[in-house]
């Protein structure tokens, strides 16, 4: 094996905390029918990615061990297999990649990438795919989120939370948003109506009768949105399984948001892109870390990080 075919990937051999995040040399992969080779740029850390590696979505996303974490990325098209148009040489993409995102080329169907963005670097490109489609997901599909609405969103300085403001202010809801005193004047510049500090001000005392509530936080702040929203309307939980017999028992609406988006990845790709580049959606990195830092991003990750999504700079 020649050494310009190796490459540098992270990978995870057994279930556990951070330590089990080996940077290893592994061959590089070859594009099949309908993939490419991505040079990969910059990689999202999501807070998923350490769940998965904790072994706690085992039951419901199960790996083959080893492998390589990661669903977020952007990147630069290097080869493109059969099926695959070679136009797309040289281009700038981003999107997802169920084989996994840590490494320094991963192969990806073509069909789960989109143009990057023109007004976005590559780190910021790679927060994108992840963080929108769960927002649009719960806002517009299982919320059905239309304008005109009042809608709560419980940790809205947070990779999902901050994509989840810009996306129900363009549907024309008024969006009220919870965060903590550092990120007030951040959430407002995102368009918010209302903010929150939950640190200092009671969710019930400060907000009553939205129609919906996207509760991205959970634990005492899913309980708390429960006494926001009025009778008949919706909780959409983002942190784990809502409280079903409370939720009832205020004639309330609540649902735990997650699988698949079921608008098609391409369609909802270019959406994305085409609200980046008019200005209507704006992306946030939050920390960032190089390739051989990653256990220390997923600590992170791990213990709550406030602002924007993490990210792995894989290309300089």
């Amino acid at each position: 094996m020649h050494t310009e075919q190796l490459m540098r990937a992270v990978r995870v051999h057994q279930y556990g905390g951070p330590e089990q995040l080996k940077l290893e040399r592994i061959e590089r992969p070859e594009p099949r029918e309908g993939e490419v080779l991505l040079r990969v740029h910059a990689a999202g850390v999501n807070p998923l990615d350490w769940k998965i590696r904790q072994g706690l979505m085992k039951e419901y996303m199960p790996r083959t061990l080893p492998y390589i974490p990661g669903i977020e990325v952007s990147g630069v098209v290097e080869a493109v297999g059969p099926g695959v148009p070679s136009d797309l040489l040289g281009q700038a993409v981003f999107g997802g990649a169920e084989k996994g995102t840590y490494a320094e080329y991963i192969t990806v169907s073509a069909a789960a990438l989109a143009r990057k963005p023109q007004k976005v670097s590559f780190a910021e490109a790679a927060t994108i795919k992840g963080g929108a489609m769960v927002a649009w997901r719960a806002l517009f599909e299982h919320g059905q989120l239309a304008a005109g609405q009042r809608i709560l969103i419980q940790g809205a300085a947070g990779g999902v939370g901050l994509l989840a403001v810009q996306l129900a202010k363009w549907k024309g809801a008024q969006v009220i948003a919870t965060t903590s005193a550092a990120n007030l004047d951040f959430v407002r510049s995102l368009g918010a109506d209302q903010v929150v500090d939950y640190t200092t001000t009671p969710i019930a005392q400060a907000v009553k009768d939205v129609d919906i509530v996207l509760d991205a936080v959970g634990g005492e702040t899913l309980l708390s949105s429960l006494d926001a929203l009025r009778a008949g309307g919706t909780l959409i939980s983002l942190a784990g399984p809502p409280p079903l017999e409370k939720a009832a028992e205020r004639r309330v609406r609540a649902m735990f948001s997650r699988g698949e988006s079921a608008t098609p990845l391409a369609v909802l790709l270019e959406t994305l892109t085409r609200l980046v580049d008019e200005g209507k959606l704006k992306v946030v990195v939050g920390k960032t870390f190089a390739l051989d830092d990653v256990q220390q991003a997923h600590v992170l990750c791990q213990n709550g990080h406030g602002r924007g999504r993490i990210v792995l700079l894989v290309a300089e």
